[in-house]
């Protein structure tokens, strides 16, 4: 079983870079909040894929931060 804390390992490196891939995003974070804030406000109507052009934006940002831990890790 030691191959499982090898990746147990790479799972709590992850998590731990999260908030910094998560700052780097934030403005990214905000509008993807605020859209979904406003769906769900008294009158408006959460519905599948109304925010999905800021979650994309949300998704490509923290791709790209993956990306740049990644390599500037090694």
């Amino acid at each position: 079983m030691s191959g499982n804390g090898a990746v147990w390992g790479r799972v709590r490196s992850r998590l731990r870079a999260f908030p910094d891939r998560l700052a780097a995003c934030g403005a990214e974070a905000a509008a993807y909040g605020r859209c979904v804030q406003a769906s769900t406000a008294p009158g408006g109507r959460l519905r599948k894929d109304l925010c999905a052009q800021e979650f994309e934006a949300l998704r490509s940002c923290f791709v790209a931060a993956a990306k740049k831990t990644l390599t500037g890790s090694h």
